[in-house]
């Protein structure tokens, strides 16, 4: 009886890791077949698989004009994924590259998102590409904690509130070249180990630099924090 018993509670203990261990990991295309049903996102403490694309350009490049129609037709080459979901992630790694931009150079189609609610990466890691070029943010947007292993940018996206990306941390040159930030930004104890540029940058609202640390250089030319130039007097270290 006591060794059936013993057996019965290891074999509870088995299933329940195994269970555990299946859980902590999600596949970016179950991420985003959720977004495409409107389901907010919600995760925390998992590693997501496969490359998150939130501009869904595999779905939508067989769709699309050869570029000598939309060239003929007066159109543009940009193709949009406006995301209406929630998006939180807390304690997340992903493994490959989350995507708002991606351009083809085969098809000259540009692929971006922009995001009508909150977007939450909190404490994640960013183990590949994190590509945000051109996307606008409506709502909080949050990057505070993060790390950024692989490349990274921002370049030209627009923050329509306070823009948290405390506490980060990028390995690659940090580009938010052209970026506006509508209501402020809060880049304190954020750490550069490479080079940033902020070259064209527009900041109205707060500008939150406190023990901000860039290894290399600061690239501020034409950079307007709330009418001034940018000074590297401003930072405190």
């Amino acid at each position: 009886m006591t060794l059936k018993l013993t057996f019965f509670t290891f074999l509870l203990v088995s299933l329940f890791s195994f269970n555990a261990q299946a859980q902590s990991t999600v596949k970016a295309s179950d991420i985003m077949k959720a977004m495409k049903n409107g389901e907010d996102i919600k995760y925390s403490n998992i590693t997501v698989t496969g490359t998150l694309d939130f501009t869904y350009m595999d779905e939508k490049a067989p769709d699309l004009p050869r570029r000598r129609s939309w060239w003929r037709n007066g159109g543009d080459n940009t193709v949009n994924e406006l995301i209406k979901s929630k998006i939180t992630f807390e304690n997340v790694v992903f493994e490959n590259d989350v995507i708002a931009y991606f351009h083809d150079d085969r098809s000259e189609y540009t692929f971006t998102a922009d995001f009508e609610e909150n977007v939450v990466f909190k404490n994640c890691k960013f183990e590949r590409d994190a590509m945000f070029k051109y996307s606008e943010f409506e709502r909080e947007a949050s990057f505070a904690g993060s790390t950024f292993k692989d490349e990274s940018t921002f370049k030209y996206a627009e923050f329509s509130r306070l823009a948290d990306f405390s506490n980060t941390s990028f390995d690659e040159n940090a580009i938010f070249k052209y970026t506006k930030f509508r209501d402020g930004v809060n880049l304190s104890s954020a750490r550069f180990e490479r080079s940033l540029d902020i070259k064209y940058t527009k900041v109205r609202g707060d500008f939150d630099i406190n023990n901000l640390y860039v290894r290399w250089d600061i690239d501020s030319k034409y950079t307007d924090i709330n009418g001034r130039k940018f000074s590297k007097n401003m930072l405190d270290n």
